[in-house]
């Protein structure tokens, strides 16, 4: 399945009865498999788990962690990026030139690489005198 294909078919799974605002995202981990997830809110937590984080999570609970590329689907007038949170768990699990797609429901896309996402991203090299 294509990662375009799985995050528009879990978007419609997505739990946002405070916002209204669905998001799905799916992920290619480097073995090839795609992973997806929706964005969940709740009560306690209305702007709630975003989406890009489930798919990650779906990705680990089968055992991988690495990924390759990112798609991520809303409907909005114009492409959607991951939040901050979920641009620091994506450099966790990928590498600077990992491709995101950014997208809409009129099938509008900006594709953009991970490292230009999140420049300076923190990560293992910072910790390097621990």
């Amino acid at each position: 399945m294509s990662l375009q294909k799985a995050a528009l078919a879990v978007r419609e799974n997505a739990y946002a009865p405070y916002s209204n605002f669905k998001v799905g995202a799916a992920i290619r981990s480097a073995d090839g498999t795609v992973y997806a997830g929706c964005n969940v809110e709740n009560i306690a937590y209305p702007e709630g788990t975003c989406a890009e984080a489930g798919a990650i999570a779906a990705m680990v609970a089968a055992g991988e962690t690495r990924l390759t590329e990112v798609y991520v689907v809303a409907d909005s007038p114009h492409p959607v990026p991951p939040c901050g949170g979920c641009r620091q768990k994506l450099s966790e699990f990928g590498t600077g030139d990992v491709a995101i797609t950014m997208a809409n429901l009129d099938g509008v896309e900006e594709k953009i690489t991970l490292a230009d996402l999140l420049p300076g991203a923190f990560g293992e090299h910072h910790m390097e005198n621990t």
